[in-house]
């Protein structure tokens, strides 16, 4: 029987963390949100606020609903705290170690009947799971950044996921207007086989001097129709996630092709990780953005 979800926890208040949350609490479970800190907890909590308020002002959503939503979030500072939870999403930093050090800590305390998801965008489902106590009722829910906006989410089952943990986490995202796309267990799934090449190939064309940012981003915004810029983009997403992106890609199907740019690396060793540290292909320290190249 498909197992029935009324509680989510989330582990990580980031960027994606809170925005699943958000979309969570509105669409009418109740969420527990967890972070290293409550510093970090508070912040992804004033991130919810502040965007709901928007969509208030948007009117996509009524004042009563962001209220409503909110009171559903509440704070899990210790791990414990999400004992109770159906399901619990990890949304932490894009490395390997991290994950499955959380899981370690996580398993023994969620109850028997709990399904563990990973929001991660490449690494192995099936991996992750051998991590768990849980293999059966592990599987990949992988949210796009800004959660709140974007349409889409891919699940990934591993081999060991079974029928009723793909179907409960089918009615879950249904419940939230997201639209599924289901792939399989492969290095990077489907958006980010296809869209982080496309980013690495176009700092590839930086570091060759093909073009600078400006014309690089102009050309695929208006010769592309993109509505953003690869390395507009890139600087969105954070660096070091394409980064750690490219060298799953590169290391799991072994092909040159998916190598890092020697750039992308540079810029991430230097701290220059995009919006999040001001700094990446553009300079966001100033009024308006401008390029550091």
């Amino acid at each position: 029987m498909t197992a029935t979800i009324k509680t989510v926890g989330i582990i990580g208040a980031g960027q994606m963390g809170n925005g699943i949350a958000h979309v969570c609490a509105l669409a009418g479970f109740d969420v527990k949100l967890n972070d290293i800190s409550p510093d970090r907890i508070k912040a992804g909590m004033a991130t919810i606020n502040g965007n709901m308020a928007r969509q208030v002002s948007k009117k996509t959503i009524s004042e009563d609903e962001r209220k409503a939503a909110l009171a559903r979030i509440g704070p899990a500072e210790k791990i414990e705290d999400l004992g109770a939870c159906d399901l619990v999403i990890e949304s932490a930093v894009e490395k390997e170690e991290a994950k499955r050090k959380i899981f370690a800590d996580l398993c023994p305390v969620l109850k028997p009947e709990a399904i563990v998801a990973s929001n991660t965008s490449s690494i192995s489902i099936t991996r992750l799971a051998s991590s768990t106590d849980r293999p059966e009722r592990f599987i990949g829910i992988h949210f796009m950044n800004p959660v709140p906006l974007m349409e889409l989410v891919e699940l990934i089952r591993g081999i060991a996921t079974d029928d009723a943990t793909f179907d409960a986490s089918k009615v879950f995202v249904t419940k939230l207007h997201k639209t599924i796309a289901v792939s399989e267990d492969f290095p990077a799934f489907i958006v980010n086989r296809i869209l982080l090449p496309m980013i690495n190939e176009a700092i590839y064309t930086l570091y060759e001097g093909v073009g600078n940012v400006e014309a690089i981003d102009t050309a695929m915004r208006l010769g592309a129709h993109h509505p953003m810029g690869p390395l507009e983009l890139a600087d969105f997403i954070g660096l070091d996630t394409c980064l750690s992106v490219m060298q799953v890609l590169h290391e799991g199907l072994a092909d040159s092709k998916y190598r890092p740019c020697p750039l992308l690396v540079k810029y991430v060793e230097a701290g220059w990780l995009g919006r999040k540290t001001q700094r990446g292909f553009y300079d966001y320290r100033g009024d308006k953005p401008v390029p550091t190249r």
